[in-house]
């Protein structure tokens, strides 16, 4: 049984904000466990590929968090596919399928997005064998969950009567609560997972059958694709050119092969706070905390802090997400409106919609931790090993001192070593690079100071990453 798992992970997971944001989303997190949610996705079929490695496409910005996540658990992608503009899953999953061809196979796709929670691990492992039949005979294989509620959040699957692997008699969408209560009363019908399982050559050809304009473009922008490290990239031009569908519009509604596995296998896609409630260890109260929380006759609450304190009193069916600079606080059955929230701030060109401030970069990551009108402090880790870009800045002037590790400073025409309590002056205009030789992280003081501070007062000259200004 040749099973190709590929991975979704171009999410931006704005319903878990203010935690999961634009640019570090939710399958980069670990929310339920120690390993992210990315990480999770691909130890729990990494048994069913015997030492193989996952097919992974991703949006641009995240490819190095992709990268570093995977091989933390172990694996390095056979291919890491960048999208240069997102155009939904039937296009993410062609460049996979035709990508995953490439060396004579054609295997089964095991189609997986990247930010579901599964309790049952070992039972979703034997839904995919018992799938694997019916997708090595043509089939496309989607994965039905048994409903425990009436969940007007999800899209539903009607299926015909009978046992196991059956057919689709309708895609539909998200209903209305009376709707989805008679959904649920009839019993045919099953949540729509978003997970599937088909040949790599079905899946084309039905995609070339219903879509034949997306496939082409898709072709397109493989084949004029280029090789970056360990990425792929697709071409640009050509993938704007895709047009933009789910595989379920593109080609499970049109196709006469579409069949679904129900299964009942503790799944949650995570799509809001209160989902991520639903998944967590309760008290007897009925309420899941996460960090340093202190709760006086609350019930059926959920609390996130990442660092301070937070005290509740007499609260129920309420949620409070507390991160270093944003805190929110909902009702558990309002917290479809976070999404409200991220809009407003996007509308007002506000960081917090995007971007935490602690910022992970490829060589590691920095932290935001004061800010005025002309300076900026920021706490920097290094990697080991690791190197940042040969910048200058046009408008700023910034002071490292060494907190802990070793630093190598390039400044100028200059080379030289800074040790812990040491510190340096970078002056406006003036060519510098950090980099980290030690074996431990690099951790500094940056102070920066000058007339504007943003990010985007960076004019880079050399990058190992591949990043421009």
């Amino acid at each position: 049984m040749d099973i190709q798992p590929v991975i979704l992970s171009g999410g931006s997971g704005t319903r878990l904000w203010p935690l999961s944001r634009e640019g570090h989303p939710k399958q980069f997190l670990a929310l339920t466990g120690e390993h992210s949610m990315l990480q999770a996705t691909w130890l729990r079929v990494a048994p069913l590929v015997d030492g193989g490695a996952p097919i992974v496409v991703s949006n641009e910005a995240h490819r190095f968090m992709v990268a570093e996540q995977l091989l933390e658990v172990g694996c390095t992608p056979s291919s890491l596919i960048l999208e240069p503009v997102g155009r939904n899953t039937a296009p993410a999953i062609a460049v996979a399928a035709l990508q995953a061809q490439a060396d004579g196979r054609d295997p089964l796709l095991l189609v997986l997005p990247s930010d579901h929670v599964i309790g049952d691990e070992a039972g979703f492992r034997e839904a995919v064998s018992e799938a694997a039949t019916a997708a090595g005979d043509g089939a496309l294989v989607t994965f039905g969950i048994v409903p425990t509620a009436p969940e007007t959040g999800y899209g539903y699957i009607r299926a015909e009567a009978g046992q196991g692997v059956r057919a689709v008699q309708a895609f539909v969408e998200k209903p209305d609560s009376a709707t989805a209560e008679s959904y649920v009363a009839s019993g045919d019908y099953y949540w729509n997972s978003g997970m599937f399982l088909f040949r790599a050559s079905r899946y084309i050809e039905e995609l070339e059958r219903h879509h034949p304009d997306m496939l082409d473009a898709c072709r397109q922008a493989l084949a004029s694709g280029s090789r970056d490290a360990d990425f792929l990239r697709l071409d640009r031009k050509a993938f704007e050119a895709c047009p933009s569908d789910s595989i379920d519009y593109a080609v499970m509604e049109k196709t006469d092969a579409a069949r679904v596995l129900p299964i009942n296998v503790g799944w949650n896609d995570v799509g809001s706070w209160s989902a991520l409630w639903d998944v967590a260890e309760h008290d007897g109260g009925g309420n899941a905390h996460r960090g340093d929380v202190l709760a006086i006759d609350c019930t059926n609450s959920y609390a996130w802090t990442e660092r301070r304190l937070v005290a509740m009193i007499g609260l129920e069916d309420v949620v409070v997400v507390d991160t270093d600079d944003a805190l929110l606080v909902a009702r558990k059955d309002q917290v479809q409106k976070v999404k409200d929230v991220v809009g407003s701030l996007k509308g007002s060109q506000r960081a917090e919609a995007v971007l935490h401030r602690k910022v992970y970069r490829p060589w590691g990551a920095y932290d935001s931790i004061d800010m005025a009108e002309r300076f900026q402090v920021k706490r920097i880790t290094v990697k080991p090993g690791a190197t940042l870009s040969l910048q200058m800045h046009h408008h700023r002037a910034e002071h490292w001192i060494v907190v802990s590790g070793t630093a190598k400073v390039t400044r100028g025409e200059e080379c030289f070593i800074l040790s812990e309590n040491q510190s340096t002056f970078i002056p406006l205009g003036v060519k510098h690079r950090l980099e980290n030789p030690g074996k431990v992280p690099l951790e500094l003081i940056e102070v920066q100071s000058g007339s504007y501070l943003g990010e985007d007062d960076i004019v880079r000259f050399e990058d190992i990453y591949g990043r421009s200004s």
